[in-house]
């Protein structure tokens, strides 16, 4: 057994350590609502801004439609608040059937507090092959809105 202690703070999945996958010439993109300051693309390609957030409360979803099959074997997501205590859910989903079932990759429920928790990142290692769908939604409690720093595939 192999064992690393890491400083949470400290761990760092940057855009430069990895070949992620190139939404502009890959997908389209489909959300339910954008911030005009904080569009999809700032969370989808490396180095762009400050990630995603929503128009508006409620459920959001983020679905990515491939132009044809690929693998993922890697998904990293950054979520960020810090200026609303909040909590916020997201799914994933993939679809290797044109969307007309979806599987279940994770579900996870964060609680946000400016002062204690504003930030959470997961980076899971996958073998999805023949993905044509990958869906994410979100949905979390009071008035605050929904964000999204980083989502990138590999």
């Amino acid at each position: 057994m192999r064992k690393l202690i890491v400083n949470r703070d400290t761990q760092n999945v940057s855009a430069s350590n990895q070949n992620w996958l190139d939404f502009e010439s890959l997908a389209q993109v489909e959300i339910t609502s954008e911030d005009v300051g904080h569009p999809i693309e700032s969370a989808l390609i490396p180095g762009r801004g400050s990630g995603w957030r929503a128009a508006g409360s409620g459920e959001q979803i983020i679905r990515l439609l491939f132009d044809k099959p690929l693998n993922i074997r890697r998904i990293h997501l950054l979520f960020c608040e810090d200026q609303h205590e909040r909590t916020q859910e997201f799914v994933l989903r993939w679809s290797s059937n044109h969307g007309q079932s979806y599987r279940e990759i994770v579900r996870q429920q964060y609680n946000f507090s400016p002062l204690a928790a504003a930030r959470e990142m997961e980076d899971y290692r996958i073998n999805l092959d023949d993905s044509r769908i990958k869906n994410s939604s979100g949905h979390k409690g009071g008035s605050a809105c929904g964000s999204l720093a980083e989502l990138f595939l590999a």
